[in-house]
């Protein structure tokens, strides 16, 4: 569990975050997204007790980060985005290594536990300083899960993978995310968006949205777009569709289909498939069209994010 009140960072006379409020709970995952220089890191780093914050409150896994560090680190797997690891150490020592440093029982059997979660016990023998990049990031996950974390903070955790390894850590991470809480910065949209339950987006230190993304969309256009197709030709779809009542912007695509909005709170979809079978067309498809995660975000980052 994280809890959040009013975190601020200042490094001299530049402020880095600003009254930053936020909660995540057992079982959720949550992503943090934002442009480069937003606040993501240092957020991240206050949480993980690497530094203080400035004003504010962190709870995490019950703990204060300040106050009570060392039991907020004892309950927390970090992996930062550059994943600090010793280049000549074997794989499986340096996670022992990690794993008699947190006292861990039974520690060779736990390591070669997360190795084969992580995908990596064929290299368990294998030198650090000769894996690929995305070994390493999975080497360093690894770490971040070996004393069993209530709460896991990453930083970019699939950056450097190939897309089959992408997809094995992003299951890894929804297992993990049943029981634990997983805060998760990411530049990846589509991955926030598939994989995350809420998503918070903060911009210059502060955050200008939270919620789930299907939410974000019913909040920024204030209305519900939905896409029709049926079979055949379909000149008079348009005109079919607006003598719905309620339906508003019925607009004809290239490829035939017609797309139209209804306010947000009354779903007008089985009103318009009615309709649309009355006039003696064959209903194919009715899909709910939302805006993408990519404009919710340059929407309420604006230029800044634009200029990324």
């Amino acid at each position: 569990m994280i809890k959040v009140s009013g975190l601020t960072k200042d490094y001299g006379a530049r402020r880095a975050i600003h009254n930053l409020s936020f909660d995540a709970q057992q079982g959720e995952i949550v992503g943090f997204l934002g442009p480069n220089g937003a606040g993501k890191t240092t957020t991240m780093r206050i949480l993980t007790g690497y530094m203080p914050p400035s004003d504010g409150e962190a709870i995490v896994a019950g703990y204060d980060v300040v106050e009570e560090s060392l039991e907020v680190r004892k309950r927390v797997g970090y992996l930062p985005e550059t994943v600090p690891l010793y280049q000549d150490m074997v794989v499986f020592d340096y996670l022992k290594f990690m794993g008699d440093l947190r006292h861990i029982p039974n520690v060779d059997s736990r390591v070669n536990e997360v190795l084969d979660m992580v995908g990596l016990l064929n290299r368990a023998d294998g030198y650090i300083g000769n894996l690929s990049k995305g070994m390493k990031q999975r080497v360093g996950l690894a770490q971040a899960l070996l004393h069993r974390p209530e709460v896991l903070i990453l930083d970019e955790p699939t950056i450097g993978l190939d897309p089959g390894q992408v997809v094995e850590v992003r299951q890894l991470i929804r297992d993990i995310g049943r029981e634990r809480t997983v805060l998760l910065s990411t530049h990846l949209l589509y991955e926030a968006q598939n994989l995350c339950d809420r998503v918070l987006i903060i911009n210059k230190g502060k955050i200008v949205a939270e919620d789930t993304t299907e939410n974000l969309q019913a909040r920024l256009i204030g209305a519900e777009r939905v896409i029709v197709r049926v079979r055949g030709e379909a000149d008079e779809l348009a005109d079919t569709i607006k003598q719905v009542k309620g339906v508003r912007k019925v607009e004809t695509q290239d490829d035939g289909a017609v797309e139209f909005e209804f306010a947000s709170g009354k779903d007008l979809r089985p009103e318009v498939a009615k309709q649309v079978i009355k006039d003696g067309y064959d209903l194919l498809e009715l899909r709910p069209l939302g805006m993408s995660l990519e404009d919710i975000f340059l929407e309420l980052t604006g230029n800044e994010a634009k200029k990324k």
